[in-house]
């Protein structure tokens, strides 16, 4: 789970596994199912634990069972302690199985896995000075959570049927893992697996021969090309050639400057102040496009359209449109005139009708203030309806 390699298994092979341990209640339980199976197992005591039950951690060594270590208090911080605090949770673990194995403390394998799989390099690196190998695990079935056996059972084969082999994380010390071990067992048989003790190698059984892409989950496929392709051998040099240093007439300088000379390939020596110049292209230049100096040349403007006439009334109507200038044929002092001349007329009519008159007239008289089109002809309108 943490490492690109694991055990070198076969396909359908499983380790058993089991942490926290011993607690008498459970992991015996756990003891006699395995062996009414004849199945051995690998577990990895902690130390207070086996302090506590040095009996059940003698049962396990009678049984036939290997005994790792799990650190003296199963802190889930491992990853970030001190590399002292590490060191001491480590040997603290191992002393306190020992001590609870007594006189044969040979029966201790040089197998630890950190709690909670929280691996550190620091720790690793420690664990490999001291010739103790550091495990993990493939897939677990999440026994340590409050979930029922019939869930442990269905992870356990779940995970297993996913990747066809590894290690298997279990806890010894919990009742849902005791109920759903003998399933997982009966169904590992019925499926054609085989569950698989490792044991510590010893001069008298050696470790059992390998080949490095074994221990991957995943080795390389033998139809992939790089697993024919032949490993790069060591070259050995029987001697080296020096290469010949540059000399000072391969230096071209003024005042004593140091300036590299012409490579071989400068078609010219040209310099600037002791710097190269670029090279001319190979390839043909292009003649630069001839100017038609006899061009059309565009008429100047006269003064003349620049002129503003002086009366400011005659260049507004200049600038009307010769529809508007049309009508605009009256001229204000005769529209006053009209006017007068209109309120003259009606002398005789009520002074209601007057006003109406007077009202009609000051209207008009503000349409043609405003700029509306048709003055006189608003003003004819009015005084037609006024009669």
């Amino acid at each position: 789970m943490q490492y690109p390699e694991t055990l070198p298994l076969e396909d359908h092979e499983v380790v058993l596994s089991f942490d926290d341990g011993p607690l008498p209640r459970n992991s015996n339980q756990i003891l006699d199912i395995l062996a009414s199976e004849c199945v051995k197992a690998n577990f990895f005591l902690i130390g207070q634990m086996a302090r506590a039950y040095p009996e059940g951690v003698r049962k396990l060594r009678d049984a036939g069972h290997t005994i790792g270590t799990h650190s003296q208090n199963h802190p889930l911080t491992m990853n970030h302690m001190p590399i002292e605090r590490a060191k001491q949770e480590i040997d603290d673990g191992i002393a306190s199985v020992k001590a609870a194995l007594g006189d044969d403390d040979s029966a201790l394998a040089p197998f630890f896995r950190i709690p909670g799989l929280e691996r550190a390099t620091v720790v690793e690196d420690y664990l490999a000075s001291q010739g103790i190998q550091t495990w993990s695990a493939d897939f677990p079935a999440d026994d340590w959570r409050h979930i029922s056996s019939s869930r442990v059972y269905e992870l356990a084969m779940k995970r297993i049927e996913a990747k066809g082999r590894g290690i298997l994380l279990l806890h010894d010390i919990h009742e849902r893992t005791v109920a759903a071990l003998p399933r997982i067992l009966h169904e590992l048989k019925a499926r054609g697996y085989r569950i698989v003790h490792v044991v510590a190698a010893t001069p008298e059984r050696p470790a059992t021969p390998t080949d490095p892409q074994q221990w991957h989950l995943h080795p390389t496929s033998e139809t992939v090309a790089i697993s024919h392709w032949p490993k790069i051998p060591n070259f050995v040099f029987a001697e080296a050639g020096m290469l010949p240093a540059p000399s000072l007439s391969d230096f071209a300088g003024q005042d004593g400057r140091l300036v590299p000379g012409d490579e071989p390939f400068d078609r010219a020596g040209r310099r600037s102040h002791g710097i190269p110049l670029p090279q001319e292209a190979p390839w043909p230049r292009q003649s630069p496009l001839a100017l038609d100096i006899a061009a059309t040349a565009l008429p100047v403007p006269a003064l003349s359209i620049f002129e503003i006439q002086e009366n400011p009334r005659a260049t507004a109507q200049s600038l009307l449109p010769p529809s508007q200038r049309a009508e605009q044929t009256v001229p204000p002092d005769r529209e006053t005139d009209g006017i007068a001349k209109l309120i003259r007329g009606h002398g005789g009519a009520s002074r209601r009708g007057m006003r109406a008159k007077l009202h009609s007239v000051s209207r008009g008289n503000r349409v043609a203030a405003h700029g509306r089109r048709n003055t006189l002809k608003h003003l004819v309108q009015i005084k037609k309806r006024s009669v």
